[in-house]
């Protein structure tokens, strides 16, 4: 495991008196439990156009489904908690770390902004579990509201929260409510960091950025000098650009082949993440990297019934959301992100929607982020990531 992150973990246990030590140990496990999901979601994305780009918030879904999850039984909610890696956890200790996770995510660098935000809007008329709304307004701070699915104008309602809570960066998530719908779940996550070093604007230069089908596109290319994390084998350079405090980083990860992205993604997941930060070390070097934003939509479907998601959008038991038969139609991702010399500024929205059934200093490196690369936003203190990417081709 990551030697600094062990420490900081050490630092965090220490110094929240308002998370609880049972409530800690849930806590990690969440943790681990979603870095896993990530992956693993991250990997059927991947497979879809090897030339886009691909960037998710792993906590907005997981966050998402946990809601949900609250008014899931039978075989759904056993297939629910085997894709969350959740199984062996308790419905209250699933609550209970995330509301912790939650807490401690938000609490990490008071130089580093990150919001958190749930909302639940239900059919006028529908009469939904008080145990189940009850839970999700405890343990995720959700705002529940009740709406005329039928209104044209109840779609604008749920895009202002969500423009609301994500800053501006995400406008919409819902065109239309279909009037079969009886409810919708909505997480928004918006993180805004400056970067501990700051790039200098007059650095800034353009630069070649090689993509995938073997052309070039000119992008501008940030560059600084300085002592960093760093890992480098025979495969890929990475390194680790910290915000703030130091407590949120954003890792880097460069394949050395041009075409190497794929392999890399390929060998991706849980184990090999934490074998990989275990590696870095400080070392002196230089580090080029694109400016660049980039929004992402994705719908989740497919992806999860995949992972063996399966009586989830059809067959569902939702028995403890509300006593109308319903499944789960649609779950819709979307994010943006953008990185320039002062920092980063990341948002991402989840909705899920349920419809009635009907040593000596070695030599300095450089480090040119001019191809496809992986990247990663990383709370040091709890070990989440909360997004991660596949950048094929820098967008302005």
């Amino acid at each position: 495991m990551h030697k600094i992150y062990k420490a900081m973990l050490i630092i965090l246990l220490a110094s929240i008196t308002i998370v609880s030590a049972q409530d800690t140990t849930a806590m990690h496990k969440l943790a681990i439990a979603n870095n896993d999901f990530s992956f693993r979601i991250f990997r059927q994305l991947t497979g879809n156009d090897p030339h886009d780009n691909i960037f998710i918030s792993a906590p907005s879904i997981t966050i998402a489904l946990d809601m949900v999850y609250n008014g899931a039984a039978g075989a759904t909610k056993n297939a629910m908690a085997k894709i969350l890696g959740i199984q062996d956890m308790k419905l209250e200790q699933i609550n209970q770390a995330n509301r912790a996770l939650s807490t401690t995510l938000k609490k990490t660098d008071p130089k580093v902004i990150l919001n958190i935000s749930n909302s639940l809007w239900g059919k006028s008329g529908i009469s939904f579990k008080p145990d189940f709304l009850d839970r999700n307004k405890k343990f995720y701070d959700a705002e529940i509201s009740t709406l005329n699915f039928e209104d044209p104008t109840s779609a604008n309602t749920i895009n202002n929260w969500v423009n609301d809570k994500t800053n501006g960066k995400i406008t919409k998530i819902v065109e239309e409510l279909d009037p079969s719908m009886i409810l919708m779940l909505v997480n928004a996550i918006y993180f805004k960091g400056k970067w501990t070093l700051e790039f200098d604007k007059k650095e800034t230069h353009e630069a070649p950025f090689y993509l995938l089908d073997s052309t070039t596109k000119t992008v501008p290319m940030m560059t600084q000098s300085d002592r960093y994390l760093y890992l480098e084998d025979d495969n890929l350079q990475a390194i680790r650009l910290p915000y703030g405090e130091g407590k949120m980083s954003m890792y880097i990860f460069l394949p050395k082949e041009p075409l190497g992205l794929k392999d890399f993604l390929a060998g991706l997941n849980q184990e090999t993440w934490a074998q990989m930060l275990d590696k870095f070390s400080f070392k002196e070097g230089d580090i080029s990297l694109p400016r660049f934003k980039l929004d992402y939509s994705i719908t989740l479907n497919e992806a999860l019934e995949k992972l063996g998601l399966t009586n989830f959008f059809s067959d569902a038991d939702f028995s403890g959301i509300s006593k109308e038969p319903s499944f789960v139609s649609g779950v819709l991702h979307k994010t943006y992100l953008e990185v320039n010399e002062e920092g980063t500024e990341a948002a991402a929205v989840t909705s899920v929607m349920v419809a009635t059934a009907v040593a000596n200093e070695p030599e300095p490196f450089t480090m040119i982020v001019d191809h496809p690369f992986f990247c990663a936003i990383h709370n040091e203190e709890t070990g989440s990531i909360l997004f991660m990417g596949e950048i094929t081709e820098p967008n302005q």
